[in-house]
């Protein structure tokens, strides 16, 4: 496998039977930096409900938040990769241990190629009939994931999780279902219209309120309910930001080193937002205000691995941000950013908009 050509959201498959989803774009040469997704019950089992999976052979337990880096530490360390920027290790897989690899985009023209008509799969080509086919994409541009992907889905209770390739299919996407919306003879509803999503749900990060997460995810638009009239399902439908080949740069070339500062709560105006759709997501930023943490005027950008804060925030925001404070050395000068990761303190960590832009 010296020559696979891997992005974020394909699917490795490690030899123990763990699967892990490939995370961004950028990765040392021995491998792919990965967030864990499953674990085979003989190694790992969940008390969450939610976590359940199962192929009919095999039962599998989905990690939230923070518990599969957690797994991954404990368990299987060998699945920390030396991040050479860093000077430290991050999860991932060497390729030596890839035992399989599952790709979005293939595993969608095989459904829709094969016979399998199920309720979810009836669900999955209505969706793509009115996101896609209606709106002349080309289904090149989407793929699954998820247990569709895995083929470990329930047809009457899993939800639909499509990989949206490239920046142009995000925005008429987008802009699709902000109209869908919009008209109540659609049979699409925004998931976060209200707080249905977070009600009596425990909630664990501390800097970021169950309303102020419902506020931001209801404005990016790619967090959709389908209400299907075949099934007479509610079936919440992603719509996963994935960049297209030509989209992609090596920036770990460029990196040199990266080095901990420390602890920063800062306020920041947004000034470009085109990486903010994707793994990691990446804000270019001016500093307004140092509340607390390594005084500094030079934090250029804010770097997430995690989904909550995809897409939340936009050009000319003013945003708070709370995480780690980080010193770059690149090849063309030295900068800081804020990252915000799996880790120590990661409830803790936050990124939201003080001063939004109405016209968004």
């Amino acid at each position: 496998m010296a020559d696979l050509r891997l992005r974020d959201r394909d699917a490795i498959l490690t030899h123990e039977g763990l699967i892990f989803r490939v995370l961004g774009y950028s990765h040392p040469p021995d491998g792919y930096i990965c967030d864990i997704e499953y674990a085979p019950s003989e190694v790992f089992r969940s008390d969450n409900p939610k976590a359940v999976r199962s192929d009919g052979r095999r039962v599998f337990y989905k990690f939230f938040g923070d518990e599969g880096w957690r797994f991954i530490l404990e368990k299987y360390p060998h699945h920390m990769l030396n991040y050479e920027p860093l000077g430290k290790k991050v999860m991932g897989v060497r390729r030596e241990n890839i035992a399989e690899v599952r790709k979005p985009g293939e595993r969608l023209r095989r459904i829709v190629e094969s016979s399998l008509n199920d309720e979810l799969i009836h669900a999955l080509r209505e969706v793509l009939r009115i996101v896609v086919e209606d709106q002349g994409l080309p289904l090149e541009g989407f793929g699954v994931f998820g247990s569709l992907l895995h083929g470990f889905y329930n047809p009457k209770f899993s939800d639909i999780d499509i990989v949206v390739y490239g920046r142009s299919n995000l925005e008429e996407v987008r802009r699709t279902l902000r109209d869908l919306y919009s008209d109540k003879s659609s049979f699409f509803t925004n998931e976060f219209a209200d707080d249905s999503p977070v009600r009596g749900k425990f909630w664990r990060f501390k800097n970021l309120s169950p309303e102020e997460f419902i506020w931001h995810q209801r404005r990016k638009m790619i967090y959709a309910v389908f209400h299907d009239r075949f099934s007479g399902r509610r079936i919440k439908v992603e719509f996963e930001p994935v960049k297209a080949w030509h989209e992609i740069s090596a920036e770990c070339h460029d990196i040199n080193k990266i080095v901990w500062r420390g602890w920063v709560k800062a306020t920041v105006k947004v000034v470009n937002d085109e990486e903010a759709p994707f793994m990691p997501s990446i804000y270019y930023v001016e500093p307004v205000e140092i509340i607390e943490g390594p005084k500094t005027d030079n934090i250029l950008r804010i770097v997430s691995y995690l989904e909550e804060f995809r897409m939340q925030c936009w050009r000319d925001e003013i945003a708070y941000v709370e995480g780690n404070l980080e010193e770059v050395e690149a090849k063309w000068g030295n900068f800081y950013q804020v990252t915000l990761t799996y880790g120590p303190r990661y409830n803790e960590q936050t990124l939201k908009v003080l001063k939004a832009d109405n016209n968004v």
